[in-house]
């Protein structure tokens, strides 16, 4: 069956329908990642995003019941140039096009997608539709009806509805209350395997539901400048000195509450593969990214904010943008990548016992 992918600019693809057949439409990104497409799909920061896989091959290795990072897949649309026709694994138990078109996920596969990656890196992310039944005209007029990212508050369509505890494996340590934003399930897993139990709360809780060691501040979809409520609980935590770390959209939300903006990266960072400097060590590592936000602080030099001096801890090689904030005399620190790395490399596996440190210290 044919399909049509049209971008917000007029820029138009037609392929062959891959997943569900319908419509769909989101912010379209690029993600850089050769493998983990199932973690891709089910992060929950891609919410209304149609997500451009730049690897030609997708779906080589199947599915199966063991990699989703959340209940369910998240992206908007997905498009890819040569899906496998026959899935080989030893743990696939399904076909990638099969899962899609179960949750009703509709892609676009046989375009050029190096085409149109290169027009998304000269042109910005923009609005985009994929159809297997709308005129081209019809689908364009559609696209340029739906919301852009910027002031989306996405958060409380992602986090979860209630409360649930992940147990420490081994010998309990300490207990850390995540604030779920939009929470990968390998998170609490990569604190439970250094004997921390995780308190997932939903993004609506307030100081008093908080009665643990540590706060952890998660990945999420949308732009932090709508995410209030986050802002105000983090500077709540700073207030009574209890640690934090946050990642991702966490990262964003702890630069807003030291008093720092965020602001629309052109095409953000989406992939497993992103070269990020540690300032700290002085070493670099390969980094699982996905946001199209960023902190806007001062790379230069250290910030007085009103929880005392704050500095950028890691900087992207690739475009300069900050990395990480951390705080000098609060027991407080967030990176903009993802160190539960699922799916990517375990370069910065490390900031978990970093994280352990600061709660112990």
């Amino acid at each position: 069956m044919t399909a049509l992918l049209v971008l917000e600019d007029g820029r138009t693809f037609e392929g062959e329908a891959y997943g569900a057949v319908g419509e769909a439409f989101g912010e379209a990104v690029f993600n850089t990642g050769m493998t983990g497409y199932q973690e891709t799909l089910t992060d929950p920061s891609y919410h209304r995003q149609v997500v451009v896989m730049t690897a030609p091959h997708i779906g080589n290795t199947g599915v199966n019941d063991e990699d989703d990072e959340s209940g369910q897949i998240w992206v908007a649309g997905y498009v890819v140039r040569d899906p496998a026709r026959s899935p080989s694994n030893w743990r696939s138990t399904g076909g990638l096009a099969d899962r899609l078109k179960k949750e009703g996920i509709v892609g676009i596969s046989g375009i050029d997608t190096r085409a149109l990656t290169r027009h998304l890196r000269e042109r910005g992310a923009m609005r985009v539709g994929i159809s297997t039944t709308l005129s081209r005209d019809d689908l364009l007029a559609t696209v340029l009806e739906q919301p852009a990212m910027e002031g989306s508050d996405l958060v409380g369509e992602v986090t979860t509805k209630e409360p649930y505890t992940v147990a420490a494996e081994g010998e309990h340590r300490f207990t850390v209350a995540a604030i779920d934003l939009g929470i990968k399930r390998n998170t609490p897993r990569r604190l439970a395997a250094r004997g921390v139990t995780t308190q997932v709360l939903p993004a609506t809780a307030t100081i008093d539901d908080i009665s643990a060691d540590a706060v952890f501040l998660s990945n999420g979809p949308g732009d932090p400048a709508t995410a209030d409520h986050a802002v105000e609980l983090t500077k709540q935590v700073l207030d009574r000195g209890i640690p934090l770390f946050g990642i991702c959209f966490g990262n964003q939300i702890l630069g807003r509450a030291l008093g720092f903006g965020t602001y629309k990266l052109k095409y953000g960072h989406h992939g497993i593969n992103s070269p990020v400097l540690d300032r700290v060590t002085g070493k670099v590592e390969v980094t699982a990214h996905n946001h199209g936000f960023a902190v806007d602080a001062p790379r230069d030099r250290r910030s007085e904010t009103p929880y005392g001096g704050v500095e950028v801890s890691h900087v992207c090689l690739n475009d300069d943008v900050v990395e990480g904030v951390r705080c000098l005399d609060a027991r407080a620190f967030s990176v903009q990548y993802h160190p539960e790395a699922a799916a990517g490399p375990h370069d910065a596996d490390y900031l978990f016992n970093r994280f352990v440190e600061v709660i112990g210290a």
